[in-house]
């Protein structure tokens, strides 16, 4: 049972003392030191009142070894996103960190995907998985990187690496931007995304690419949702033909209004 070494922990974590903890849940401090140091076993009030003031699961106190959590696994909970409080698929990422505990920003090739389909939640898997860190990135958020194939989402090219954010809580998901999602038939999608999970239990997924009719996804099929952050490729981009002929249009017209209006002025 991890219960005395994650409450030392959180309260430490919080700046707080013995003394300022065991007023705040209206006990001794006695019998706060002796629940830390394992000498006495808190009841099903205690348990309670402990929940309440970390905002994390009895389940989590007592099951989880939160020491062993990366910092943004830690935000993720003092944000309120414990499994056991939402009752939901909500669950703490499976993630790496350098040796400075810094989060890694797992990078998911194209030969790879395949295997995260099915490995996304291993923790033996996603240590294989090669790593990195972009010094412009929050340290206190959680960054993934995804090749993507296909011309789906020109202009951004074929096997480009597109990084993302996780999204711990989809309720965020914000409709009309870009997001990375694993899926459970399709493995990882790279879309624009329409947030009806509230109206209707479904991401409604468009690509870039109007050759590509927009699709609903069922929110039972959604595994890892990731916000768009950046791309990087070594392929410049493809000019965009219809806007290039549409502006060489207007130019044109602008020539003849001006020549119109020379000639009325003679």
């Amino acid at each position: 049972m991890n219960f005395n070494t994650n409450i030392r922990f959180l309260r430490k974590r919080r700046g707080r003392t013995q003394d300022d903890m065991a007023f705040a849940l209206g006990m001794k401090r006695s019998t706060l030191s002796g629940y830390e140091n394992q000498v006495a076993q808190p009841g099903i009030e205690a348990l309670i009142a402990f929940s309440r003031y970390f905002s994390v699961a009895i389940d989590t106190l007592l099951t989880v070894d939160l020491t062993s959590l990366s910092e943004s696994q830690l935000s993720q909970l003092e944000r309120g996103y414990d499994v056991y409080i939402k009752g939901s698929n909500l669950r703490v990422l499976t993630t790496t960190v350098d040796s400075h505990n810094n989060e890694n920003i797992e990078l998911v090739e194209e030969k790879a995907k395949a295997g995260y389909a099915t490995g996304f939640a291993d923790p033996e898997y996603i240590k294989v998985l090669p790593a990195f860190q972009l010094p412009f990135l929050s340290r206190n958020k959680k960054y993934r990187s995804f090749q993507i194939s296909g011309d789906s989402m020109l202009p951004i090219p074929d096997k480009s690496f597109v990084t993302g954010e996780y999204v711990v809580d989809w309720n965020f998901i914000r409709s009309h931007q870009p997001y990375i999602i694993l899926t459970r038939d399709e493995g990882v999608v790279f879309k624009i995304a329409e947030n009806k999970l509230k109206e209707e239990g479904i991401l409604s997924l468009h690509s870039l690419n109007p050759l590509y009719d927009p699709y609903d996804l069922q929110a039972s099929d959604i595994r890892e949702v990731w916000k768009f952050v950046h791309y990087i490729s070594s392929e410049m981009p493809e000019p965009n033909r219809e806007r290039d002929a549409l502006s060489d249009t207007v130019k044109q017209l602008q020539k003849e209004v001006q020549a119109i209006q020379m000639r009325l002025n003679l």
